[in-house]
C-alpha cells in the first residue's frame, strides 16, 4: 500500500475482501475479509509493480487489493475443493 496507514490499511482491506466476495459469490466474515484483502493487495501490488503500473491515492488501493483479493480467493478455490 502507498503510504496508508494501520487503519486505513484494515478498512481497505476490509473492503477488498468483502468486493471480492461480492465478485467470487462467496460468503466470509468480517475477519476472513480483513485477511483475504490485506493478502490480496500484497499480491496485488507485486502484480502491479512488476507489470509497471502505477497507482495512488485510495481509489488506486483499493482497486489493486480487491484485484489481488480475487485472484487469492480464484487460486485458493482450485486448490481447496469443497465436497458438493
Amino acid at each position: 500500500m502507498s503510504g496508508a496507514g494501520v487503519f486505513a490499511t484494515a478498512v481497505i482491506g476490509i473492503f477488498a475482501g468483502w468486493i471480492a466476495d461480492l465478485i467470487l459469490g462467496r460468503r466470509h466474515s468480517l475477519f476472513a475479509k480483513l485477511l483475504i484483502g490485506v493478502i490480496g493487495s500484497f499480491i496485488g501490488v507485486f502484480i502491479a509493480q512488476r507489470l509497471g503500473l502505477p497507482f495512488t491515492g485510495l481509489w488506486g488501493d483499493l482497486l489493486v487489493a480487491s484485484v489481488g483479493a480475487v485472484l487469492f480467493l480464484a487460486v485458493l478455490g482450485l486448490i481447496i475443493r469443497r465436497p458438493a
